[in-house]
């Protein structure tokens, strides 16, 4: 179990809530509104003493307690060796799983840049190795920042199948991707102004009423799908 409280900084107001074992999140909000800045308190990454993993306070735990219990996934692949490859990149990821890293290249299809440079990779590229990466960490908890951002269509569908599924244990994705907030149907948490403006069920926040005050007349809700209306 997660849990933050009453957290706060120069972004963030008061932040708490708590996530459940097996379950997933959304979290939402516009630019600027602290999503990725929560998620660095979250994992670590910034120290807090208001986060708890499985009743213990983050700050009490070692490193490898940690890695077991919650991974943060970036935005943006950042790799400080400019000539480690795909292979030994995925290879230095599995830390929780014995899953062997080429199952997953042939499920990413990213089998012909094994012994590619990370570097060297397109963006889209980097970030099915980032997905492929959490996979082999295979923690607790997995926090995504942008899971699709710079995939082309059949590869954001590729990366949902994933989300969708149950290879991770639990998961919180932070997306500006309303379609795939809504298609997931995870709890969803709205940051407006660096707090907690909404969290709860999908259906809700998805509501007509609800999107209208969060978005105006930006999006529409139809049977399936969530529009962007140009």
């Amino acid at each position: 179990m997660l849990q933050i409280k009453n957290y706060s900084d120069n972004i963030l107001k008061n932040i708490s809530f708590e996530l459940k074992p097996k379950k997933n999140l959304i979290i939402l909000g516009e630019n600027g509104a602290g999503k990725s800045t929560l998620a660095k308190v979250l994992c670590g990454i910034t120290p807090s003493s208001t986060v708890w993993l499985n009743n213990k306070n983050l700050n009490d735990l070692s490193a490898k307690e940690r890695t077991k219990l919650i991974n943060y996934v970036p935005a943006k692949l950042e790799i400080f060796d400019e000539y480690i490859s795909l292979n030994e990149y995925l290879d230095l990821s599995r830390l929780n799983t014995i899953l062997a890293s080429k199952n997953l290249l042939k499920l990413l299809a990213l089998e012909p840049l094994t012994n590619k440079s990370c570097q060297s990779m397109s963006s889209g590229e980097q970030q099915l190795t980032m997905l492929a990466s959490a996979v082999l960490h295979n923690a607790q908890i997995t926090i995504f920042d942008e899971p699709t951002a710079n995939l082309d269509p059949q590869k954001s569908r590729d990366i949902y199948s994933l989300l969708k599924s149950n290879i991770f244990q639990s998961k919180i994705i932070i997306t500006h991707d309303l379609n795939l907030a809504y298609q997931l149907g995870y709890d969803v948490i709205y940051i407006k102004n660096g707090t907690v403006d909404f969290f709860g069920i999908s259906k809700n926040f998805f509501e007509e009423g609800n999107l209208s005050d969060y978005f105006g007349t930006s999006v529409k809700r139809t049977e399936n799908n969530i529009l962007l209306k140009l």
